[in-house]
């Protein structure tokens, strides 16, 4: 019995001093063995990762551990957790309860895909533009500078991982985000439906795909493995594939505009609308809830929102809201290689031949597009009547975007 214990308890000696160790190691000179792939390296073909290609060896302390963490978040993706995962009762087709799906509807007709060559040239174009771009010492935006270690762990909230299938998705808002949340959803297994993982991803209620309890993302490494985190995020970038989806910088600002502001939207209401009234409209005693403001005709205009964005005050009191901040300081192209840059223009083939890429397209198809999206077309008609002063400011603000995603200068609007 006595050299039970004593066995027993040498183990654990050995395992706390191999722990102690291995924390000692990283301290020190663990960052030193983590290549980050940026826009500064070696290109790749996209769906390389997913395809198995293999990799410069990491060094075996590191190897260990993004195996060990990388099991351990494969476990954990199949138990429920109160903090990360919900249990949905009852499935459903999409219920188009919610206003804007109604409005907007949904458009089941096919396309035809673009062939897999042309794809992966606009691909390489792609990624050619933005890494350029990011090279370019003339061409200078706030943050560009920075490395993947100086973003603080809050602007990395929206790089969604998926551990099963080595994907990480850094998804926009207003740029078919919700539907590519359903499909992370689907492929990390991370919502359950009486106790199954949802297999098509429109059977996912909205309100569950915007909770940040469903979703892994950057941000939430540092509560589970704190200073080991940006070790592992580097080894996640590194041999995952990551893609974002992005949109013309103006045509993004109108379809904001529509969302949050020309429907009834109790949130966006108390927090921008009220302010915007009162500061550009001068509004005062306004309604408390947005059905009050709409039924005495009190909405925010077009001209409102832009002088919002352009007022030096709004950055100085909060950080853009998502829907409108910039993709750059969402998604830090710059400092993140991203293996696939989509555009909602082609959405439908880019979609077709992300996943196809992933090795995923025989497990789901992308859910159907809008029929009625914001178009280009409309951006004329929306700016007619800002100020020529006001649209060349608006482009400074929103021009890193233009530039590294290969979007034309609207000259259209910038000139008399």
């Amino acid at each position: 019995m006595t050299k039970a214990r004593l066995l027993r308890l040498s183990v654990v000696l050995v395992s706390i001093f191999m722990i102690l160790l291995i924390i000692v190691y990283w301290d020190n000179v663990g960052t030193a063995h983590f290549y980050l792939h940026t826009s500064f390296s070696r290109p790749r073909t996209p769906g390389a990762v997913a395809a198995g290609e293999d990799w410069e060896a990491l060094p075996d302390v590191d190897e260990f551990l993004a195996k060990l963490l990388s099991s351990s978040l494969k476990q954990n993706s199949s138990i429920p957790r109160k903090t990360e995962q919900l249990l949905v009762q009852g499935s459903n087709k999409p219920v188009l309860s919610n206003l804007e799906e109604n409005v907007r509807g949904y458009d089941w007709s096919t396309h035809r895909d673009r062939n897999s060559l042309d794809q992966e040239k606009l691909q390489v174009e792609r990624q050619r533009t933005l890494r350029e771009f990011c090279a370019n010492s003339s061409f200078t935006f706030p943050t560009k500078e920075r490395s993947f270690d100086d973003i603080p762990n809050y602007e990395l909230n929206h790089l969604i991982v998926d551990d099963r299938h080595g994907v990480i998705y850094c998804y926009v808002p207003k740029v078919a985000c919700t539907n590519w949340k359903r499909v992370m959803i689907v492929l990390s297994e991370s919502l359950l439906d009486q106790g199954v993982p949802y297999r098509n991803p429109l059977d996912i209620p909205r309100e569950h795909v915007h909770n940040t309890s469903t979703h892994l993302t950057f941000n939430k490494f540092w509560r589970r493995y704190g200073k080991f985190s940006r070790h592992l995020m580097k080894i996640k970038l590194k041999k995952y594939t990551k893609f974002l989806f992005v949109r013309d910088p103006f045509v993004r600002l109108i379809s904001a505009f529509r969302s949050k502001f020309e429907l009834e939207n109790e949130d966006f209401y108390r927090r921008f609308a009220i302010p915007m009234l009162k500061l550009y409209s001068n509004h005062t005693n306004l309604p408390t809830s947005v059905s009050e403001a709409f039924g005495a005709g009190l909405r925010v205009s077009f001209s409102d929102f832009i002088q919002y964005l352009l007022d030096p005050r709004t950055e100085k009191m909060a950080p853009f809201n998502e829907h409108w901040r910039q993709v750059y300081r969402l998604c830090h192209p710059c400092q993140i290689d991203y293996d696939f840059i989509g555009k909602l223009e082609t959405l439908d083939e880019d979609a077709a031949y992300l996943l196809q890429l992933l090795k995923v397209d025989s497990l789901l198809r992308f859910p159907p597009s809008y029929r009625n999206r914001t178009a280009s077309s409309w951006e004329d008609n929306w700016f007619a009547k800002i100020p020529l002063a006001w649209r060349q400011q608006l482009y400074k603000l929103y021009e890193a975007d233009f530039v590294l995603f290969g979007y034309p200068k609207p000259e259209n609007l910038l000139k008399d």
